[in-house]
């Protein structure tokens, strides 16, 4: 008894391996979209907004996408920045509380407390 797989059955013989269209759909890069829409009586509960792009790290740059190059969890380069933004908040906030209580007649300014 020969087993015979689903392209061989179709009377299309397999011609391309996983890695041929792997390597294809890196290069050209492929998009999938979908949404999911929940109504209950005309009412929209629910809408889920699906969108896929498989591509080569090349090809996203390409088109403009490089968002794991500023996301924070990804990129210890950004992972400073956002410590550096929230201690510079933290600076502000703290400078912005010294000139309310002065312009209030209060507290005086702490000298070399912020540097």
């Amino acid at each position: 008894m020969n087993h015979r797989t689903g392209s061989e059955l179709s009377g299309h013989p397999r011609s391309d391996s996983l890695a041929d269209v792997l390597e294809r759909v890196l290069d050209k890069g492929i998009v999938i979209a979908g949404d999911i829409q929940i109504n209950l009586l005309d009412i929209e509960l629910l809408t889920i907004k699906l969108r896929l792009v498989v591509a080569s790290v090349d090809k996203a740059k390409e088109i403009g996408i490089d968002w794991w190059e500023s996301d924070p969890e990804l990129n210890s380069n950004s992972r400073r920045l956002v410590e550096e933004n929230d201690r510079l908040r933290e600076r502000l906030e703290r400078m912005e509380g010294q000139l309310a209580r002065l312009e209030k007649g209060g507290d005086r300014v702490e000298e070399g407390g912020d540097g």
